[in-house]
């Protein structure tokens, strides 16, 4: 039996979440990506296949959520701990920033990477089935801490994700000495930040549950957006209904 296993449903909304299981799923994954980032948002991702697909991927482990009724996959996260890290050589999010300021905390975290849903299930109940999976996921293999990047658009030219890191800054940084420096800043004098900017779901989501920003964007060209590096503390969790999903996440299933 396989500790890391779980299986977890919502009968209310017919959607599964489990890590998965084979080649096939993690390419129907990759195909969600591509759909996501590519087609919807404009990534340049270069595969004539119609996926996305990059060297970390055989390295992580890919928490999957299903439609119970298609047994279609319509939302992914990739995670990666620090031995996929090694074995890759470097963490995702060292690409953007300097991670330096980490490296104490590292060997008890999960990096979340390439999250997206498919537009027909961009609901509450598919998020938190998501979380709730990551959540148990480290708890079963004994981490403490998640980071990944939050994607803002860039599609203005940076002023509205210039606007919010303004926002955000004020209530939502880590402490000092966790926060990390941006490869490829913002160009600040190029911009005039946004008034009232809009705040991607994901993040509003993760700052709720108790997260923070760890400084400064780092611009992602690629993906036409710029990436603000999060960082959880689960022992930390202070959103009430969150807390209540994740206390009643079903145990894991044997195989």
């Amino acid at each position: 039996m396989e500790q890391n296993r779980f299986n977890q449903t919502s009968p209310s909304i017919g959607i599964s979440v489990r890590l998965a299981e084979s080649p096939e799923e993690i390419r129907a994954a990759q195909q969600l990506r591509y759909q996501v980032f590519a087609q919807e948002l404009g990534a340049d991702i270069q595969n004539e296949d119609g996926l996305d697909i990059d060297a970390y991927d055989a390295h992580c482990r890919h928490l999957l959520a299903f439609d119970t009724g298609t047994g279609e996959v319509i939302g992914c996260y990739r995670l990666l701990t620090a031995e996929g890290a090694a074995a890759v050589g470097a963490w995702y999010s060292a690409s953007e920033f300097d991670l330096s300021p980490l490296a104490d905390i590292l060997p008890q975290t999960v990096e979340l990477g390439r999250a997206c849903i498919h537009p027909d299930y961009r609901n509450g109940g598919t998020v938190m089935l998501l979380w709730a999976g990551l959540v148990k996921f480290m708890r079963d293999a004994g981490l403490r801490f998640m980071t990944g990047c939050g994607s803002i658009s860039t599609r203005d030219g940076g002023h509205e994700a210039a606007g919010l890191y303004q926002e955000l800054q004020q209530k939502h940084l880590c402490p000092p000495e966790w926060r990390v420096r941006p490869l490829n800043p913002l160009n600040w004098p190029a911009l005039t930040p946004k008034e009232n900017p809009e705040c991607p779901t994901l993040i509003k989501g993760y700052l709720k549950a108790g997260a923070w920003i760890c400084g400064e964007p780092c611009v992602d060209e690629a993906f036409n957006c710029a990436d603000v590096l999060i960082l959880m503390d689960i022992s930390r969790l202070n959103d009430r209904y969150l807390q209540r999903f994740i206390q009643s996440t079903p145990g894991t299933a044997a195989s």
